[in-house]
């Protein structure tokens, strides 16, 4: 579990322990690391460049060992254990220039794609500088340097998106966006690790819109994506993803959606290797087409955005989708984007549905 400054991590940990175990999970929480470090003297703000280096490294040789530890710890438990890390290795690198980490990580034999590999899912919390400023303090926090003026904000707003973009890989990367009621949040949270435990959750439909971008978008991350869709029993969908990025990161998913009740289903998703990738595209539905499309990720007032440019037999098709975002409360569109229609729960604009062969 991660975030910009002030994005309610804490009390959403709080609510992962009490929810699961009265669910029957014995829920081990790793600390964060960092704060360990600055309660113990050590000073991220240090002019000692080599203080500095040799800080952020023993914080990546803490986290990892103590979530080697908790695992351990996991395979001696007589329960299902649910292990919740308050932020992960790959946090570090949001703060630091990308070549000392890169030296960092050749010390220590990891790269950053090992490091993201080893979590189940990665939930980012979305800072209260972007959309919720009026809840933004520091109070909560003596070591948070980002401090509650505009150029405090600034800097949070900024921390929060590189953090984001040193956990893009993940196939299971989820925002989670600010909202008007902090209870939502909350249960966003509670929502995602469910679904990462398998537990049968009811169906949401995210806000769908079809749009025509009208101006210059902020700063995103990019994607192209593949999805090819495979024969299935009746009631469940099979799908399977190729994402890549720049700089030639692709993930390959494999996903499944099965109703278990009306208004219900389970959702499980694994990532696979190339190899298997290419054998499992044998078991492509003959009556569905793949689709390819251009996401571009990001975050306006607070709100996460994917925008979706199709290719192909699909082309000029563009389709805005919020992530998270209340029924009762307002979208933040961005002045970049003119909508043109919503079609949430629209099932001609459902993926699966486009991809059938005309």
């Amino acid at each position: 579990m991660t975030g910009g400054p002030c994005a309610g991590k804490t009390t959403a940990l709080v609510r992962v322990i009490e929810h699961f175990n009265s669910r029957g999970f014995k829920v081990f929480c790793v600390p964060e690391v960092p704060t360990l470090y600055s309660l113990a003297g050590w000073n991220y703000l240090t002019p000692n460049r080599q203080l500095y280096f040799e800080g952020e490294r023993a914080i990546l040789e803490t986290q990892l060992a103590l979530e080697d530890h908790f695992i351990r710890l996991a395979g001696v438990c007589t329960k299902p254990v649910l292990i919740v890390c308050d932020r992960g290795a790959m946090d570090i690198s949001a703060y630091i220039a990308p070549e000392e980490w890169k030296s960092i990580c050749d010390e220590a034999g990891i790269n950053s794609n090992v490091l993201r590999e080893r979590y189940d899912a990665v939930l980012h919390l979305v800072s209260a500088a972007d959309g919720a400023e009026q809840y933004y303090t520091t109070a909560t926090n003596s070591t948070r340097y980002e401090k509650a003026d505009e150029e405090g904000l600034r800097i949070a707003r900024e921390l929060d998106k590189k953090v984001i973009k040193a956990w893009t890989g993940h196939p299971h990367l989820r925002v989670i966006n600010n909202h008007d009621d902090f209870e939502r949040k909350m249960q966003r949270v509670l929502r995602e690790i469910s679904n990462v435990l398998g537990l049968p959750q009811p169906v949401t439909e995210e806000r769908k819109y079809l749009v025509e971008v009208v101006g210059r978008l902020p700063e995103t991350i990019d994607s192209d994506i593949l999805q090819t869709y495979l024969v299935s029993e009746p009631g469940a969908e099979i799908r399977l993803r190729r994402r890549s990025w720049t700089g030639g990161k692709v993930v390959n998913v494999h996903n499944t959606k099965k109703r278990t009740a009306p208004g219900e289903q389970i959702e499980t998703e694994r990532q696979v290797e190339n190899a298997l990738y290419e054998s499992l595209l044998q078991q492509a539905d003959p009556y569905r087409q793949s689709i390819s499309k251009l996401r571009q990720s990001f975050i306006w007032k607070g709100q996460y955005f994917e925008l979706d440019t199709y290719h192909g037999p699909l082309e000029g098709l563009v389709i805005l989708e919020t992530k998270g975002i209340a029924d009762v409360e307002d979208v933040n569109f961005p002045p970049f984007i003119r909508v043109i229609k919503e079609i949430t729960g629209n099932k001609e604009y459902y993926n699966y549905n486009l991809a059938l062969r005309k």
